[in-house]
């Protein structure tokens, strides 16, 4: 019996034949094994491409264990993961520490960062996980850090205002090219087949050193179309604020809080949701009881006017209060 694959099999097919490490090519075996249609004559296959899931499962747990032996693991915390690269020296330990209760280790010299640093900033309420890395033309780390780097949520290339800045960019972003992992562009689609589009940011770094304001502006000249820039003295604590900021717009995420009927909302711990999100999928997020049984909602924020009935299809704003009916 033919098995009759559509189209779409053969397009997440071709995608399994590009894909380098062993995460993608389950992503992509299992996209055929959904896309395949259940019959007499898929059996045979459906049973290779499953033995193929179980054995790349087993190679990528290997990988995991690996990376946590060497300290390149990072568990992910907060409402978004932030990767700090650049080249040597340029200050990402110490921003990471101006920004955090983190204690990196902070000198002078290149290289003093061997494994990934995590630290926790806060932000209105919001924990976002920075993670300082080790340079990134450090050819001895090179594979470990890659995967994590393909994991973050953005990546945040640190310059040194007092050089040159755009040979320290083209260097990060040749760094990552190399470990397959590309900005993310207007519309999504990925530049190359098989890499990684992650949201990027520049933060130029030292601004109270000299030859830093006509670094800045040559940076911005050059970049500012690109990529959302930063300038920050890490050392010297100028422009943090408006670091953190960055940081928060580029995760594009909003803050909602939730309140019973009768009692005030808590102001302290929002739900973190994608820009955009509805109600409906603020009720899945919060618990899948919300979600099957929600009626309606009650919003102070976005609504016309405050503690408006909305329906599932409303789309919340950042700061709303929503309270849930059941």
């Amino acid at each position: 019996m033919p098995a009759n694959l559509p189209p779409q099999y053969f397009e997440a097919e071709k995608r399994l034949r590009a894909a380098k490490e062993p995460e993608e090519k389950i992503a992509a075996l299992e996209q055929m094994l959904a896309i395949m249609p259940h019959h007499k004559g898929t059996d045979r296959l459906r049973a290779v491409l499953t033995q193929k899931i179980a054995k790349l499962s087993q190679e990528a747990e290997r990988k995991l264990a690996t990376a946590r032996r060497a300290g390149f693991y990072i568990q992910r915390e907060g409402a978004g993961q932030v990767m700090l690269v650049g080249p040597a020296n340029t200050g990402k330990s110490q921003l990471l520490a101006a920004v955090s209760e983190a204690i990196p280790e902070i000198a002078e010299y290149p290289f003093t960062t061997k494994t990934p640093v995590p630290g926790m900033m806060k932000f209105e309420g919001l924990q976002i996980q920075l993670v300082d890395t080790p340079p990134i033309g450090y050819k001895e780390v090179r594979v470990l850090l890659s995967n994590i780097l393909r994991s973050a949520d953005i990546i945040a290339i640190v310059i040194d205002l007092s050089r040159e800045p755009v040979g320290q960019v083209e260097t990060a972003l040749q760094g990552l090219r190399e470990a397959r992992i590309e900005p993310l562009t207007a519309d999504g689609t990925q530049v190359t087949p098989g890499s990684y589009p992650r949201k990027m940011l520049v933060v130029g770094n030292k601004n109270d050193l000299a030859d830093s304001s006509r670094n800045w502006e040559r940076l911005r000249s050059q970049y500012s179309k690109l990529f959302p820039l930063v300038s920050v003295s890490a050392k010297g604590g100028r422009g943090l604020e408006e670091f953190k900021r960055a940081i928060y717009q580029a995760l594009n995420i909003i803050r909602v809080y939730t309140k019973t009927p009768g009692s005030k909302a808590d102001l302290t711990d929002p739900m973190v949701l994608e820009k955009g999100s509805t109600l409906e999928e603020a009720a899945e997020a919060l618990h899948k009881d919300f979600y099957q049984n929600l009626k309606y909602a009650v919003v102070w924020g976005s609504g016309k006017y405050d503690g408006q009935r909305v329906a599932k299809g409303h789309v919340l704003q950042d700061g709303d209060i929503v309270e849930f009916h059941i």
